[in-house]
């Protein structure tokens, strides 16, 4: 099992660039499945998640083709025949997004059986919002022994308002809403970029939709799909990664590749933080404005403050002036990250949702454990202004999500490097 070794003390200087958005490649992945003909999508991230979603893919029956380096990280998909529609546990089960291929499914051969999602110990991700909204669009679903099986003849346009704001439920249904009969209405949908790029897809497939990107999205249902070629959005919560992380060393670091529209409120807490930024039509400076400040926040959907910015910002947080306070509200078991920080000499203290965290506090080194992909990326950060040699363990919860971290990080002046275990293994 792979591991991190992090020496802390060095400025971040130079230019770091962003890969595409993990949350964007998978549902556009699994928007393939809605034709015969082949996707083509560009800016694939090369992460363990991505690998993951190929195999339950090609599991399926489709032609799965990954290309990195001079393929420019471009994915070819064919699902001409979806042999085997099941979605296997002991595929799914490191990942979330394996509720992402139940509305495709059905909608495109009448049948899915998808194994309930896994992922980071996070908290809840109920899958029932994609139960009620498929059962409305006229599907029958049933579970047993971890699988939902879904079936219907063809699903129906339905007026499905969302109980609560839900990224992977919006996807998940307005992908089947696009081969659905009539008209599907959408109220109180996810707003975010990862929503957009997949509606971007879908039409580029020669679905008709208006609303992408608002909470109303009305979808008029056609009775075919073809191929695309789809450029995936570049990854926000990367480029957020690498802005705290110039941020906190104190450095002067370009974050390139970016779109910094999808950014705007971790900028603007940056700004309150006294960074100084600089935004570019595809890039964002991050230079140190002298001592960092405390800044309250609060994780919101989009465009609030992101969930998944949540631990990076608490980790800038340990190095500010004063007492910030987190409150988290999207997913209720998101501060695991909280006690390794405080090994590492952090003042902190959890109410309910609720983190106080009191600055400037020294960090030190310590042996510290990553819980998942974001707490990963928090503890780096930490790790980069702990006086001394921290060691990461379980650092394989990063590479679900981040392409290449340690080696962008090296590229600008981080003293960081990976060891395998003390066998040797991979």
């Amino acid at each position: 099992m792979d591991k991190f070794v992090v020496r802390g003390g060095n400025p971040l200087l130079g230019t770091i660039k962003v890969s595409g958005a993990k949350n964007s490649a998978l549902p556009c992945m699994a928007a393939a499945i809605l034709t015969e003909d082949e996707v083509i999508l560009e800016n694939i991230p090369q992460v363990h998640d991505i690998e993951t979603e190929r195999k339950l893919l090609t599991s399926m029956g489709a032609e799965v083709e990954l290309g990195y380096g001079r393929a420019q990280h471009r994915t070819h998909i064919k699902c001409a025949i979806l042999s085997d529609p099941v979605a296997k546990y002991e595929i799914v089960k490191t990942m979330r997004a394996s509720s992402l291929v139940l509305g495709p499914l059905i909608a495109r051969t009448g049948i899915a059986r998808v194994a309930m999602p896994g992922g980071c110990a996070i908290g809840g991700r109920p899958i029932d919002l994609h139960i009620s909204g498929l059962e409305a669009m006229g599907a029958t679903i049933t579970q047993d022994h971890g699988y939902l099986e879904a079936r219907a003849d063809r699903l129906k346009g339905a007026h499905i308002v969302f109980d609560k704001i839900t990224v992977t439920g919006t996807e998940d249904l307005l992908m089947a809403a696009t081969l659905a009969e009539g008209e599907t209405l959408f109220e109180n949908c996810a707003r975010e970029p990862e929503v957009t790029d997949l509606a971007a897809l879908l039409i580029a497939m020669g679905a008709k939709i208006e609303g992408a990107g608002t909470a109303t999205i009305r979808v008029q249902g056609v009775t075919r799909l073809h191929g695309a070629r789809h450029r995936i959005n570049p990854d926000r919560i990367e480029a957020g990664t690498f802005l705290v992380a110039g941020a906190i060393t104190g450095g002067d670091l370009n974050v390139d590749c970016c779109e910094p529209k999808h950014l705007g409120a971790l900028i603007s807490k940056l700004e309150q933080c006294g960074v100084k930024i600089d935004v570019g039509a595809d890039h964002v400076r991050v230079r140190s404005g002298g001592e960092l400040k405390a800044a309250d926040m609060t994780t919101e959907e989009y465009p609030g403050f992101p969930t998944d910015m949540q631990a990076q910002y608490m980790a800038l947080a340990t190095q500010a002036e004063g007492t910030s306070s987190i409150t988290e509200n999207i997913f209720e078991n998101r501060f695991m990250h909280v006690q390794e920080l405080i090994r590492m000499g952090a003042n902190i203290t959890i109410s309910g949702r609720t983190a106080t965290i009191r600055g400037k506090t020294p960090l030190q080194s310590a042996a510290v454990m990553c819980s998942d992909l974001r707490a990963s990326a928090s503890l780096v950060l930490a790790a980069l202004v702990a006086d001394g040699e921290t060691i990461l363990d379980r650092v394989y919860h990063l590479d679900r999500g981040y392409e290449h971290f340690e080696e962008k990080l090296r590229g600008v002046g981080a003293q960081i490097r990976r060891m395998g275990d003390v066998f040797g293994k991979k």
